[in-house]
């Protein structure tokens, strides 16, 4: 089968033709429709510290999907064949106690399919039943092949009540202009986007934020009831940190580099409130996806490319100038 594959131990990817996975009697054979291209995809493309240290060679990569179930294993019960799926790319050992207690995003032995396992830049896709999700009718492929990355907005940004807050969100990526959208949705009065990309700025503006900052050519002002973190840059974080109001809340989904600095008396002397964020609430997240989009959010803009599976190189070309939110590879 087609495959967009991490072939070498050197910075790109490769179109490729690989075996098609052999199921097991748990997983379903997902016929790939749509993809989309991630940041993470990204870190594996230029083989940065974090990919050479985390991804096997050769790997098929990718982790965000929608397709159809061709073949189903034996002991599958919760799906069928011809089913519209896409699923959660966390594969968890369902043994800790996180796993048996039903908190499977907790789980510490947490493996990734694009980057740990085979992942779904290919016209196959074998993943097991427990981590399949099927979609209703009402949602449209484009944004059920974003359903990683949406999910992970919505984990964020629902961790605390919006109503009438004043929002801050440090980062105008995929996932921070998603961030803004979801918040006015939830009710939130002002949701001030930052960034250095001016580009991504209008991209956040048009997706719903109040206001947008870029903060290399002016200063924030403004007290916010909540932040969330979505650069992974400390020094966004330290803007966030001295911004949020006393008592105010924080989540943290941006991975901001090892010893990145903090001014703990910002935290500790405004009593702040900070909680990490990794992935989704698996299934309580994608629920709440689904109950967004068919309650009238819409998240549409944050699509800005399309390509043909084959044309992945310029889809990655995309990605690479910041130029762009999500990127469609199209499969069919």
């Amino acid at each position: 089968m087609r495959a967009i594959v991490k072939k070498f131990s050197e910075v790109g990817v490769w179109w490729d033709e690989v075996p098609k996975p052999t199921l097991k009697d748990n997983e379903v054979l997902i016929k790939i429709h749509k993809t989309s291209i991630c940041g993470t995809d990204v870190h594996i493309y230029k083989w940065d510290a974090w990919a050479r240290k985390n991804v096997p060679v050769p790997l098929v990569i990718g982790h965000e999907f929608v397709g159809v179930i061709e073949q189903v294993g034996s002991r599958v019960r919760h799906h069928k064949i011809g089913d519209r799926v896409t699923g959660e790319g966390h594969l968890t050992c369902g043994a800790c106690e996180p796993c048996l207690e039903g908190k499977r995003h907790l789980c510490p032995k947490t493996r990734g399919i694009g980057y740990h396992a085979q992942g779904c830049f290919a016209d196959y896709l074998a993943l097991p039943d427990e981590n399949v999700f099927a979609l209703p009718k009402e949602i449209p492929d484009d944004l059920a092949a974003i359903f990683d990355p949406f999910g992970n907005t919505v984990h964020t940004v629902l961790s605390f009540p919006l109503t009438s807050e004043d929002v801050l969100i440090t980062g105008a990526g995929p996932i921070g202009c998603m961030a803004a959208a979801v918040a006015r949705f939830g009710g939130a009065r002002e949701v001030v986007v930052t960034d250095v990309n001016q580009w991504r700025l209008a991209l956040a503006k048009k997706m719903g934020a109040t206001r947008t900052v870029n903060v290399k050519e002016e200063e924030l002002t403004g007290s916010f009831g909540l932040g969330f973190e979505m650069a992974g840059n400390g020094d966004a974080l330290q803007n966030l940190l001295k911004h949020v109001k006393h008592g105010g809340k924080i989540a943290l989904l941006g991975i901001l580099p090892p010893g990145t600095l903090i001014d703990w008396d910002l935290v500790i002397f405004k009593m702040l409130e900070i909680k990490g964020i990794y992935g989704r609430e698996i299934f309580r997240t994608w629920h709440q996806m689904c109950r967004l989009l068919e309650g009238g959010l819409n998240i549409s803009p944050i699509i800005t490319h399309r390509f043909k599976a084959e044309e992945f190189q310029q889809g990655f070309d995309a990605m690479l100038s910041g130029q762009c939110g999500k990127v469609i590879l199209d499969w069919v």
